[in-house]
């Protein structure tokens, strides 16, 4: 990847196999104790049941694939991607084959070489234990390969069916009614989680399909967090400036690639999205931390400049710099370090620093080359200062 950003490089399918699966434990945990794994047993612990299988696609499209996702007639979930496909091979000790080691057992961190991967550690393994039954489906190696599951456990051998020049993986599964309390999907909510998907992998096609009553969507974003800003500022003569500002970056090691899109208005007083793996962090972290303290110091320094404050004046505090900003910050991390298993809470010191450099060398360089946006928007963020209500 470059630090022009192509998040979507190929990646050889003989760097994916079954070696590179960690195991920690059993599923008997996960099905006595569901929420320490999923976060709970009602409809966001069934919702995150599918959203860890789209985590798999996800990082499949991270190497140049793509997802469909269909909710079932019968209520369950199908989860297809053209990927690679599964592992199919024997491992040994025990001998079993790859698949079966992924969904039978509890691993981190199953795709190390796919980079930024979405998945945070608990994946197929957990799905298929709180599955009353699931079946996997992979293309791989020439032929087509199934394996159904109940409750976690394999009831038929790894198939190896008729021969296919295809790939992929798709996985279908009923989540068990004797552990959730509802096993009813929400369309909605899985439409807008696909929605943000698409919107923070640029260029990922993501379509849904209800069985239920059948009405399917498609989701595809090219300019990826530009396009999520401008649906979240939905009223053109509110905005302060416009297009909104989008930079990107990856650092040296290509361990951190940070993507940022940003947009002042005088309609709302601003919301924050921030997000490591593509996976929300509704209680920020270091890469909120890193955005928020450049800006805010970038905001002062480059306001003292243009003399719109005068240097005796008080430093903008972080509200008002905020005031009526729409803004997503979105770091991808080769080793991401999260607090909680919800993942809510990104914990990578490296995030915000690397953040804070990105921040002010971009954002500096949109600014001087924007003169008219930028005296708007310091003009803007001003008024909210002195409490002259907004410009």
């Amino acid at each position: 990847m470059t630090e022009s950003g192509n998040p979507s490089q190929p990646v050889n399918v003989s760097e994916y196999d079954g070696s590179q699966i960690q195991v920690f434990e059993g599923l008997e945990a996960v099905r006595r104790r569901p929420g320490m794994y999923i976060g709970s047993t009602g409809e966001r612990g069934l919702h995150q049941m599918v959203y860890e299988v789209v985590s798999y696609a996800v990082d499949e499209h991270l190497a140049g694939h793509a997802i469909d996702v269909t909710i079932t007639a019968d209520g369950g979930i199908r989860v297809a991607d053209n990927g690679r496909g599964l592992p199919v091979e024997a491992q040994e000790p025990a001998g079993k084959s790859a698949i079966e080691r992924e969904l039978t057992e509890l691993s981190f961190g199953s795709k190390p070489h796919a980079g930024y991967g979405v998945c945070g550690g608990l994946g197929l393994s957990v799905v298929n234990a709180l599955s009353s039954r699931l079946t996997v489906e992979v293309h791989r190696d020439g032929h087509r390969w199934t394996q159904e599951y109940e409750k976690g456990t394999p009831i038929t051998p790894l198939t190896r069916n008729e021969e296919t020049g295809e790939h992929g993986t798709a996985i279908a599964f009923m989540p068990d009614a004797d552990i959730f309390e509802t096993t009813r999907y929400s369309f909605a909510t899985l439409s807008a989680r696909f929605q943000e998907l698409a919107f923070l992998n640029g260029g990922l096609a993501v379509s849904l399909t209800d069985e239920r009553p059948e009405r399917p969507v498609r989701y595809h974003h090219v300019d990826g967090l530009k396009a999520y800003v401008a649906h979240l500022n939905p009223y053109p003569p509110s905005l302060v400036h416009s297009p909104a500002i989008a930079f990107e970056s990856e650092n040296e090691d290509e361990t951190i690639f940070v993507q940022v899109a940003m947009q002042w208005n005088t309609w709302s007083t601003g919301g924050f999205h921030s997000f490591a793996n593509s996976t929300r962090t509704h209680e920020g972290g270091a890469h909120e931390q890193g955005f928020r303290t450049a800006l805010t110091a970038l905001v002062n320094d480059y306001a003292r400049r243009q003399r719109q404050i005068s240097a005796d004046d008080e430093d903008i505090t972080v509200e008002a710099v905020h005031e009526g900003l729409t803004a997503v910050v979105s770091v991808k991390l080769a080793h991401p370090v999260f607090e909680g298993s919800t993942k809510t809470r990104l914990s990578n010191p490296e995030a915000d620093t690397y953040i804070q450099k990105v921040v002010r060398q971009h954002l500096t360089d949109w600014l001087d080359h924007h003169p008219n946006e930028a005296a708007a928007i310091i003009r803007h963020i001003v008024n909210a200062s002195t409490g002259r209500g907004k410009w």
